[in-house]
């Protein structure tokens, strides 16, 4: 895309832990959208907010029936590309590993460690490589209007943390929970990485809201996490998480050029493999999501 030509975008809503739907959509329609990489974990929810386009996965599916190592992350990411999704706001239950950041707090995320293992990281692979930048992993242009949003509909939420992600499905042990609260991070989840790097290859702008539902199992003071504990904060967070949503999506859905953090072209300089040496089946796949650049 050129300097001069406009985008009107299309809002990507990724739900988490307790957000299956989305409410007030008009022209609303569940679709079966078919990838490259099978399909993702349930039916996209097409439709309007305010006259802007949007499109809605429920991460997990409806009811969630899929754990967070199981998800096909890019069956869902492609999903999202090939719907036109040009931004996408991942809503994601965390638990907290900091003192100020309480049940109930929105932590709105610039950073990530990934320490999952067992997941399918990239749609690149043998026959054709890339690499891409991850030094800043998240779109600060949607970031930045998620913090703004989340003020003026008084939600407390923090502008910047590190989202450890962590495989799953079971929560943490006392000693790996005390261990990331000496690397500084902020809150523990299971489902952002790869979910954001594979967001980048894609070239979609992708940011996280991080909704604290517990205190991990660090804080003496507090209970241990249970799914009880749990989904009753996860309750009380999917109302700010639906009005935060509805505020952002017409927020977001004004023409723009191109992004200015640069996401919608990460893949510009990332692809290593030669085009003479490139496996055909792999490129035709890889269209689907990448091909502007090849």
């Amino acid at each position: 895309m050129s300097e001069n030509e406009t985008v009107e975008p299309v809002i990507g809503l990724i739900g988490g832990s307790g957000l299956y739907d989305i409410d007030g959509l008009e022209e609303k329609e569940w679709r079966t959208v078919e990838t490259p990489w099978g399909l993702p974990s349930d039916q996209l929810l097409f439709g309007r907010l305010d006259g802007v386009r949007c499109v809605f996965l429920p991460r997990h599916g409806r009811g969630h029936p899929i754990p967070p190592s199981r998800l096909n992350y890019r069956a869902n990411i492609a999903a999202m590309k090939i719907s036109g999704v040009t931004d996408i706001v991942s809503l994601s239950a965390v638990g907290s590993l900091k003192e100020e950041l309480p049940p109930g707090h929105f932590v709105v995320i610039d950073q990530f460690i990934d320490r999952t293992i067992a997941r399918t990281k990239s749609f690149f692979d043998t026959g054709c490589v890339a690499h891409i930048s991850m030094a800043d992993p998240l779109c600060n242009r949607v970031g930045d209007v998620l913090k703004a949003q989340a003020d003026k509909l008084g939600i407390t939420a923090v502008r910047g943390g590190t989202y450890l992600v962590m495989e799953g499905p079971q929560f943490s042990t006392r000693a790996e929970s005390e261990l990331y609260r000496s690397w500084g991070c902020s809150v523990i989840g299971m489902t952002n990485m790869p979910e954001a790097s594979l967001a980048r290859e894609a070239e979609i702008c992708y940011a996280t809201v991080a909704m604290v539902t517990d205190y991990d199992c660090w804080h003496t003071e507090h209970d241990n996490v249970t799914v009880d504990s749990v989904v009753k904060t996860m309750q009380a967070n999917s109302a700010n998480a639906k009005a935060l949503i509805k505020a952002v999506i017409p927020a977001l859905g004004g023409k723009r050029h191109s992004c200015s953090a640069g996401c919608d072209h990460a893949l510009e300089h990332a692809i290593m493999t030669a085009p003479s040496v490139r496996d055909p089946e792999l490129v035709a796949k890889l269209k689907s999501i990448a091909g502007r650049v090849l």
